[in-house]
């Protein structure tokens, strides 16, 4: 599964980011997003088995504890899509706002697309 794909799942959103902040051990995970969404801790683990198995995030086990963090490499690769569709889309806004000065200016100043009576 994609990483991007893994973050369409609130539950899963949500883990990444309680972990924003650093390593989080499962069971602080499965709390936090059980108060908040309802589900249980094997649900949590469920969620976290998604975003383990994309490389969202690692897990290290400490003895009977899984702390888990988010890799930053799938996050940085979700960001540069993201520059690359707002790059796109600005460019052609920023085209717009030229087309609608220039039609206002056209226009004597009045609202273009208005009836001047």
């Amino acid at each position: 599964m994609h990483p991007m794909d893994t973050l369409g799942d609130p539950v899963r959103r949500r883990l990444v980011e309680l972990l924003a902040d650093g390593r989080r051990p499962a069971g602080e995970l499965a709390a936090a997003v059980g108060a908040e969404f309802g589900i249980s801790q094997p649900a949590t683990s469920r969620h976290l088995r998604v975003l383990r198995e994309a490389g969202v995030v690692e897990a290290e086990v400490r003895g009977p504890v899984r702390l888990y963090a988010v890799r930053p490499e799938p996050l940085d690769e979700i960001a540069t899509w993201v520059d690359d569709v707002r790059r796109f889309w600005s460019t052609r806004l920023d085209a717009l706002d030229t087309e609608i000065a220039r039609g206002r200016r056209a226009a004597g100043g009045r609202p273009v697309g208005k009836d001047p009576r």
